[in-house]
């Protein structure tokens, strides 16, 4: 019987309290876990770590969420902070880069959640708007920061994301969002004011970030596919030993990653 997919989720790293204690704790909502579970995936949490460890970790695993959280470091796409714009948190950016690159480089599957795709984009050279109400002119995508408020987004025919969810539907978001596109993604979503919501790339087989939460229970399909991608890219390599995927040697070598289609 086949094993279900690992999947790997990136986790915030902050003071935490429970029961009798009060330390530095690696955390992720629950419900991160649970919406990967129900689609038939097995999660580990990926607390931030030196970045030249992402490649060995990434090799464990089928495919990876990049979690929402705190907002990206501005410097990392050349702006200065806006007022609004929560303090860095370097040490999670700089890992959860690295374990992007690793995915990227592997071409398994990863989602972007929030953050995550806010991070897929500066990656990809884009850059982001870092409050929401200065560009659109209303508060309507988080208005109340800590709290999920739902609006609309409408899909676009012909991407991936549109085909999972066709049509418009709501969603909750963040203050921030793309504002120049990174190369080779494509917009996969909008708001009603032009806010780009979702997007995937046409270089890799699935590369998607959506800008709203579907851990929340609000777009299963999507959560579905990711599991899907990586039960695939996981049958298509050899079995684990030890933990690790053991692949053939080649003689003479030949391409290491699967064919990229949009």
């Amino acid at each position: 019987m086949p094993q279900p997919p690992l999947i790997g989720l990136t986790t915030y790293l902050a003071d935490a309290q429970w029961g009798e204690w009060d330390l530095p704790a690696a955390v992720l909502p629950a419900a991160y876990v649970g919406c990967l579970r129900a689609a038939g995936g097995r999660a580990v949490l990926l607390p931030p770590d030196a970045p030249e460890a992402a490649a060995d970790v990434v090799e464990r695993l089928d495919a990876v969420v990049l979690t929402g959280g705190e907002d990206l470091d501005p410097a990392l796409y050349g702006a200065l902070p806006h007022p609004r714009t929560g303090p860095p948190v370097r040490e999670r950016d700089r890992w959860e880069h690295a374990v992007l690159v690793a995915c990227l480089a592997r071409d398994i599957p990863v989602l972007g959640v929030c953050r995550g795709m806010q991070l897929m984009n500066v990656h990809a050279g884009g850059t982001l708007i870092q409050h929401l109400p200065d560009s659109v002119g209303h508060d309507g995508h988080n208005p109340y920061r800590g709290h999920f408020c739902a609006h609309a987004v409408t899909t676009v025919p012909g991407t991936r994301i549109g085909a999972l969810l066709p049509g418009t539907r709501e969603v909750a978001t963040h203050h921030q969002a793309v504002e120049r596109l990174g190369a080779g993604f494509l917009v996969a979503a909008r708001a009603a004011d032009g806010t780009v919501e979702a997007i995937e790339s046409s270089r890799h087989r699935f590369a998607v970030g959506v800008q709203w939460h579907p851990e929340m229970g609000v777009d299963a399909p999507v959560v579905h596919a990711l599991v899907a991608a990586a039960s695939s890219a996981a049958s298509a390599e050899p079995a684990r030993v030890a933990g690790r995927k053991v692949r053939p040697v080649r003689s003479p070598p030949g391409p290491t990653f699967p064919t990229q289609v949009s």
